[in-house]
């Protein structure tokens, strides 16, 4: 073997460590920026579950947007409004999480087994089918419904 060749081979092994480094690192600033999307997603709910905790804590403070107390008419009522929407939330968060590859899959099922239990509770269908503004992802509300119309009909066979 000559000089050259061991050059050439050393050469080529430094260029392949290089690009290979390259594409782990742009591997990596992808899942840091995932980690980073669901983490803001989180932390925005999270926010929203503040604004619902008072009014869980004080349902009387509910009224300050008369169209989230529309029909509502105790503050049980408002109560497990709120506190049925905050369940929903953190569900939520573990639908983002999941579906950005955060969350492994056992984990999150678990979740939906939970979540559909939940589901069959009067409260919960109450706010469900309740018109008031719930900020959530239009795509979440679609799997949610999606997942109570398939347990009603698996409930009817």
């Amino acid at each position: 073997m000559t000089l050259q060749v061991v050059q050439v081979m050393l050469q080529s092994v430094s260029s392949f460590a290089i690009a290979a480094s390259m594409i782990f690192g742009a591997i990596q600033l992808r899942k840091w920026q995932r980690a980073m999307y669901v983490a803001n997603f989180s932390k925005m709910v999270e926010l929203q579950n503040q604004l619902r905790r008072i009014r869980v804590d004080s349902p009387e403070l509910a009224s300050v947007h008369k169209h989230d107390v529309e029909g509502l008419t105790s503050p049980r009522a408002v109560q497990d409004y709120f506190l049925n929407l905050m369940q929903l939330s953190l569900f939520e968060i573990a639908w983002f999480s999941h579906r950005q590859g955060q969350l492994p899959d056992d984990y999150y099922n678990s979740w939906v087994n939970k979540m559909e239990s939940i589901f069959g509770e009067e409260s919960f269908q109450r706010m469900i089918e309740k018109p008031g503004m719930k900020i959530l992802h239009d795509e979440f509300v679609a799997y949610v419904r999606g997942l109570m119309a398939a347990k009603r009909e698996g409930a009817r066979t």
